[in-house]
């Protein structure tokens, strides 16, 4: 062992197996239902997700125990690979189409999803790429433009599947890091404008983007319609309480919510467990996000720092959508909740990029 590597962060881990349990939990319990009329098997999701977790501990515990440093050397050929599977997925008869979008590539009885492989592998390049441009970010052209540049290309790309929720958190973790790396406010002041006139022309683009709008601002105008899961998902959470109605007492897991386990896991977490049940998760994701910074704070290198903070940010970020988005703050967006909703991918994926941070940890100068 390196005579400056320590024990991956106990804090950190235990947080990360506390929040994995209550989502394999809150899985079965959610799905349980929706599982047996349509498989016959009350424990299909569960099940499934229990291998998806299993294979994710397997990644998480290998690639803490392997210096971080390595994929500093290797960034830019994961990022290639990440960016030929994203465009692969969009190649007919390659690309699976789920929900209207085609983000899914099969392979045998399972499928990948090559945005979150994508999400990772940027975060992985674009630590790199910052680090080595430290004194550049400063300048528009020589540090902040080609930074963008990077960032746009995969948003591109998932964008034509399409998949704003996923883009959304990418692009939004990347410029966090490269605010965090130096880049100037006027920077980003002046991209703002740009943003703000291409994500309306997203939404303006796809008719089920509008409707999203509309439900999210008048949900009883159409309540059978775009309204539906934002209004089922209110009338969990409101029954639920202080202390809920008791694991396993779902009303609205019974074919109200469409597929709960996924996007609305919350919600049903919320009914069951009450406002302390869902109170206690986000108090674990908080401590996660506490655990994950003082990682980057005291990371020994500024590549290892920016490493550490992508991957919190993108998992806090989506915990702030998801959550979001079930208490109707803002329109669905079709993000999961980390660690606790039902995913191949992103599960196995979540757990991978944790165990890079708990690789960062292991060389806290703190």
């Amino acid at each position: 062992m390196d005579r400056n590597e320590k024990k991956p962060d106990i804090w950190l881990t235990c947080t990360i197996l506390s929040i994995l349990f209550i989502g394999i939990v809150m899985v079965y319990s959610s799905s349980s239902i929706w599982s047996e009329y349509k498989f016959d098997d009350a424990w299909y999701y569960a099940k499934r997700q229990i291998l998806f977790a299993t294979l994710g501990l397997i990644a998480m515990v290998a690639l803490s125990r392997i210096p971080y440093h390595i994929w500093f050397k290797h960034a830019k050929w994961i990022a290639i690979v990440c960016l030929i599977f994203l465009i692969a997925v969009l190649i007919p008869g390659v690309g699976m189409v789920r929900g209207g979008a085609r983000s899914w590539i099969g392979i045998g009885m399972f499928s990948i999803q090559p945005s979150e492989f994508m999400k990772l592998g940027l975060i992985i390049f674009l630590a790199k790429f910052l680090a080595l441009r430290q004194k550049k970010i400063v300048s528009f052209q020589e540090g902040f433009l080609p930074g963008l540049a990077m960032i746009l290309v995969p948003f591109a790309l998932i964008m034509l599947q399409p998949d704003l929720g996923t883009g959304v958190v990418m692009v939004t973790t990347c410029l966090v890091m490269m605010f965090t790396a130096g880049a100037r406010i006027s920077h980003f002041m002046w991209i703002a404008g740009a943003g703000a006139a291409g994500m309306v022309g997203l939404i303006a683009s796809a008719p089920y983007r509008i409707k999203r709008i509309t439900a999210f601002l008048h949900p009883w105008e159409d309540p059978l319609g775009s309204g539906f899961q934002i209004i089922q998902s209110l009338y969990a959470i409101g029954p639920g309480g202080l202390l809920g109605v008791g694991l396993g007492n779902s009303l609205q897991k019974f074919f109200y919510l469409p597929e709960p386990q996924t996007d609305f896991i919350f919600s049903v977490l919320a009914e069951e467990l009450g406002f302390l049940g869902g109170s206690a998760v986000l108090f674990l994701f908080l401590i996660l996000l506490w655990r994950g910074i003082r990682a980057s704070l005291y990371a020994p290198d500024l590549y290892g720092s920016l490493l550490a903070l992508g991957i919190v940010g993108m998992i806090s970020i989506q915990v702030m959508i998801n959550v979001s988005v079930v208490t109707g703050l803002i329109p669905v967006t079709g993000i999961t909740l980390p660690l606790v909703s039902y995913g191949g991918s992103s599960l196995t994926l979540t757990l991978a990029a944790l165990g890079l941070l708990l690789s960062v940890s292991r060389y806290s100068t703190k």
